[in-house]
């Protein structure tokens, strides 16, 4: 009789068992399922303004954690006899959320935005485009002139010492360049420092490490301690020329002359070369250029001379060569500087210095047309 009660009670609470788990497979299907119906309403539903939208909403459904592959980590748990039917409606829900998302892409992507006749390539609002300086045209200009000589150009520290700019260039001890009213001194004694008066230092350098022949060109920006004017400034530009070789000649200084000027000013330009003195030629001389306002018949531009003062030039100085380590006895040069402000004015008709560094946008715009 006991035994037969021990009996009923182990089978019933088996079948409490069986009952327990069937219940709660049920449960959890049912919870499955409605949370795949959710999520179908709630991705069938999606908007999205634009593609990166798009890809927050693929990340957040259809990512290895996105509430779609999630629902997947759970079909683990799904009891074989329900894998079929589970399987299949979460492959629907990936299929719908995949296509969903792609159509909304396709829609951002496939949007014609030239049905207005608008050009993309356009900017979204109205930017006026730069051009350059005039000074950095005019620069250009002369670069490209002397580079169909075979002029080279060479480039030099801006922050010099007294023998690159004055010693090296004969310059006397008592010069007066080398007075504070003329050069901008960072350092005096023991050790001058100073900022370059000229581009001629550029030259010293190049001798010094080089040996002809020598064909260079020195552009850069020059410092001088002047009044600040209409006619002066205490900075400005300067392209210097060099040429040292064996039987360089005056004749052959003239002749680079001229076919500057004619192509810089036109092909009618005359040239004279009137006796000068620089401390780093000898001898040295400074060359006009027929007015190319009046053809050089004379008027207020040129002073009713007919002429206009450009660069100075010359045959460079014996003492110079030698301070540079190169034998004066074998080699000969000629060396010509001009200022780029100077030249800018001749050419474009520019009374005013002051004007290329005020950085006027109404100045600067008349030069659009000679980029």
């Amino acid at each position: 009789m006991i035994l037969l009660d021990v009996f009923k009670w182990t089978k019933m609470r088996f079948i409490r068992g069986i009952f327990c788990k069937f219940v709660a497979i049920k449960m959890a299907k049912i919870a499955m399922i409605e949370k795949i119906n959710s999520l179908k309403a709630e991705i069938e539903g999606l908007q999205a303004a634009n593609l990166a939208d798009v890809e927050a909403l693929r990340i957040k459904y259809l990512s290895k954690k996105g509430e779609v592959s999630l629902l997947f980590n759970d079909f683990r748990n799904v009891p074989a006899e329900q894998k079929k039917e589970m399987g299949q409606l979460l492959n629907q829900l990936k299929n719908i959320a995949t296509d969903k998302i792609n159509s909304l892409r396709d829609a951002l992507e496939s949007v014609d935005t030239d049905c207005d006749g608008i050009d993309l390539t356009r900017t979204s609002s109205p930017i006026k485009l730069g051009t350059r300086h005039p000074l950095s045209l005019v620069r250009n200009e002369i670069i490209s002139i002397f580079s169909r000589l075979g002029f080279s150009i060479a480039d030099g520290p801006e922050i010099e010492d007294d023998w690159h700019v004055f010693s090296s260039m004969n310059f006397a001890d008592d010069h007066p360049a080398r007075d504070m009213q003329d050069t901008f001194f960072i350092q005096r004694n023991p050790a001058d420092v100073l900022l370059r008066t000229h581009t001629s230092s550029v030259q010293s350098r190049v001798m010094e490490k080089s040996q002809p022949p020598i064909r260079i060109i020195c552009p850069g920006r020059v410092y001088r301690n002047e009044a600040i004017s209409a006619r002066a400034h205490c900075f400005f530009h300067q392209v210097e020329g060099l040429y040292v070789d064996k039987n360089v000649s005056f004749a052959d200084l003239r002749q680079v002359l001229l076919y500057f000027a004619q192509e810089m000013f036109g092909p009618e330009t005359q040239i004279r070369l009137r006796p000068s003195y620089f401390p780093f030629t000898e001898p040295s001389a400074e060359m006009d250029i027929s007015c190319n306002l009046c053809g050089g018949k004379g008027c207020s531009f040129c002073k009713h001379t007919g002429w206009v003062e450009i660069l100075g030039c010359g045959m460079v100085d014996p003492n110079v060569l030698e301070a540079c380590g190169i034998d004066s006895k074998e080699y000969s040069g000629y060396a010509l500087g001009m200022g780029v402000e100077r030249i800018t004015n001749l050419k474009y008709q520019v009374k005013d210095l002051r004007m290329f560094s005020e950085n006027d946008t109404r100045f600067l715009d008349e030069f659009k047309s000679a980029r």
